[in-house]
C-alpha cells in the first residue's frame, strides 16, 4: 500500500534536485553564451586615470578577533598603489582580545608615514559586520569603498583596476574575483577552492554576461556610497547583509560589474568544524535574504529571467534538507521496488546516479577552465566534493530551519589561522545527525547490492561516505582540541606567493 506514495515521494523529492542540477547546466550555458560580454568588463573601466584624477577611496577593513591576520592585511593594504592624498584606510574593529592593540599599533605606524589611517572601536557588536561597516560609512572621506576581510591580502592595483568603473554614474559596484592562499593545504581545501571557483568562475560570470542579478560576495569588491545609502544601508536583519544589499540595490535600478581578471587572494578555513560554521551562516543568511526579499523580487518589474534566476539563486540551500530527504528515503524504497528488469533498474537506479553528476561535472569543469587549470582535475575531485555536500547537508539542514524561522542572530566570525595555526579552534558540536543518517546509508548499500540494485549501490556507498568523513573529522578535530595537538598545515603565509602567481 506504501509503495506507490513512497516512489512519488521519492522522485519528487529526485526530480526538484534535479532541477537545480539543470540550472547548473544552464548557468554554464550562459557563460558560453555570454562569453563576449564577459570578457568585455575590463574595457568598461575606460583608460586608466592619471592620479590627478583618482577619486577619493575609503578601504574599510571590518575585524573581529583576528590577531592572526590582521596585521598582514593592514601591511597590504597600505602597498596599494593609490595616491596617499586620495586614500583612507578604515580599521573598523569589535575585537575583544589582543587583536584591537595589534590593530592600534599597525594604524599607528601607518599614520606615522603620512597615511590617512583610522581606527574605529565598537565596544559592542550591535548588528555585526553591516553594524560595523554602516558605522565606518557614516564617517568615510571617499565617496568609493572598497571592503576586505581579515583574511584577504589585497593586491597593489586593486583599487586602480576597479576605479574607472565608476565614471559610470550608474554603476553601483564592483566585484573581484577569489584566489586561494592554500588551495593546496588540503583535500579539504582544494574542495573548497573549487566550489568558491563555482560560484566566482560560472555564477558570476553567467550572471553578470546575461544582465542577470548577482551578489557582492561579502569582500573583494567596492561599491559607490550613494548607491549603498539609496538602497536602505547595510541593514543586519540578515547574516548575510552583502546578499541582502545587492538585492536591494539592484532592484533601485543600479547596476553591478564583475572583473574576472582582476584577483584577491584569501585564506580558505582548513577545519571541517570551520567549513561547517562558514557554510551555515551561508545556509541561514540566504534563506533569510530569500524571505525579506523573494517575493518583492518576483513581483518587481524586473525581466521575467531575471525573476526567475532570482528564485534559484537564493533558494539554493533548500537542496540540502532535499538531500537528506532522499538518502534517507533510499533504503524503503529499496527495499519495497525489486529489480528484476531493466525497466526498473532505469526507472530508480539511472536517473539517482545521472541528475546530479553531469550538471556538477559540466559547472566545475567549466570553472576550472575559465582560469586555466585542467579540466580532469575538476573531475578528479567530484566524487569528494559530492561526499562533502553530502556530509555536510544534515548540519545545513539546520541552517536552512533557523533561517526560516529567526531574524538575523549572531554572526560567526570562520576562524582564520593566518600565521599560527595553533591559535584558534571551532567549536563543534557531535555529528550525531551525520552519523545516523551515515548508518542508513549503509543499509542502503547492503540492501541494493542484496536486490540486485546494482547502479544505486556505489551512490548510497557515496553518501555513506560523506556523512561518515565529515563525522570522523569533526570527532578527530574534538579530540586534537583536548590533547592539545597541533595541526599539521602548511603555513598561508608560505603558500601565498605561489597561490598569488598562480591565480
Amino acid at each position: 500500500m506504501l509503495v506507490v506514495p513512497l516512489c512519488i515521494l521519492y522522485f519528487l523529492v529526485l526530480g526538484v534536485l534535479s532541477l537545480y542540477g539543470f540550472h547548473r547546466l544552464h548557468l554554464v550555458l550562459l557563460c558560453r553564451r555570454h562569453r563576449a560580454r564577459i570578457g568585455q568588463a575590463p574595457a568598461l573601466a575606460g583608460p586608466p586615470l592619471g592620479d590627478d584624477e583618482l577619486p577619493q577611496v575609503t578601504v574599510q577593513l571590518p575585524i573581529f578577533n583576528e590577531s592572526t591576520v590582521v596585521q598582514r592585511l593592514i601591511r597590504h593594504v597600505s602597498r596599494m598603489d593609490y595616491p596617499r592624498g586620495r586614500l583612507e584606510i578604515q580599521v573598523l574593529d569589535d575585537s575583544t582580545d589582543e587583536t584591537s592593540a595589534l590593530a592600534r599599533a599597525e594604524v599607528a605606524r601607518l599614520r606615522s608615514r603620512g597615511f590617512d589611517a583610522v581606527y574605529l572601536h565598537r565596544d559592542e557588536r550591535v548588528g555585526y559586520k553591516a553594524g560595523a561597516l554602516d558605522e565606518g560609512l557614516r564617517r568615510a572621506k571617499g565617496g568609493l569603498v572598497a571592503i576586505f576581510d581579515a583574511d584577504f591580502i589585497p593586491r597593489p592595483d586593486f583599487l586602480r583596476s576597479l576605479v574607472g568603473h565608476f565614471r559610470d554614474p550608474k554603476v553601483a559596484m564592483v566585484q573581484a574575483r577569489w584566489a586561494h592562499l592554500n588551495r593546496d593545504a588540503s583535500l579539504l581545501t582544494r574542495i573548497q577552492a573549487l566550489m568558491l571557483d563555482g560560484h566566482h568562475l560560472v555564477e558570476n560570470r553567467a550572471r553578470y554576461g546575461a544582465g542577470l542579478l548577482f551578489n557582492f560576495s561579502g569582500t573583494g569588491g567596492m561599491w559607490r556610497c550613494a548607491a549603498i545609502e539609496d538602497a536602505g544601508g547595510w541593514q543586519h536583519d540578515t547574516v548575510t547583509e552583502d546578499l541582502d544589499l545587492s538585492y536591494r540595490a539592484q532592484l533601485r535600478g543600479w547596476k553591478f560589474i564583475y572583473r574576472e581578471d582582476v584577483v584577491s587572494p584569501a585564506e580558505l578555513p582548513e577545519d571541517m568544524a570551520a567549513v561547517r560554521m562558514q557554510q551555515y551562516r551561508w545556509a541561514k543568511g540566504t534563506v533569510q535574504t530569500a524571505r525579506k526579499l523573494l517575493r518583492t523580487v518576483l513581483r518587481s518589474r524586473l525581466r521575467f529571467a531575471q525573476r526567475i534566476e532570482a528564485l534559484f539563486h537564493l533558494t539554493p540551500h533548500f537542496a540540502y534538507p532535499l538531500m537528506v530527504a532522499l538518502s534517507l528515503l533510499m533504503l524503503p524504497v529499496l527495499l519495497a521496488v525489486t529489480a528484476k528488469d531493466a525497466t526498473t533498474l532505469l526507472l530508480v537506479d539511472l536517473p539517482l546516479g545521472l541528475a546530479p553528476m553531469g550538471s556538477l561535472a559540466a559547472f566545475y569543469m567549466g570553472a576550472e577552465a575559465a582560469q586555466g587549470r585542467s579540466r580532469w582535475g575538476a573531475l578528479k575531485l567530484l566524487p569528494a566534493l559530492i561526499a562533502l555536500g553530502v556530509g555536510l547537508a544534515p548540519y545545513l539542514t539546520q541552517g536552512v530551519r533557523a533561517g526560516l524561522r529567526e531574524r538575523a542572530g549572531e554572526f560567526v566570525r570562520t576562524p582564520k589561522h593566518g600565521v599560527d595555526r595553533r591559535r584558534y579552534w571551532c567549536h563543534s558540536e557531535l555529528p550525531l545527525m551525520e552519523l545516523g543518517c551515515g548508518v542508513v546509508t549503509a543499509c542502503s548499500v547492503v540492501v541494493a547490492l542484496q536486490t540486485g540494485h546494482w547502479l544505486a549501490a556505489p551512490f548510497a556507498a557515496l553518501f555513506t561516505l560523506g556523512y561518515g568523513c565529515v563525522a570522523w573529522l569533526l570527532l578527530s578535530e574534538r579530540v586534537a582540541r583536548r590533547v592539545g595537538a597541533p595541526v599539521p598545515a602548511e603555513s598561508a603565509t608560505d603558500v601565498a606567493g605561489g597561490a598569488a602567481s598562480r591565480a
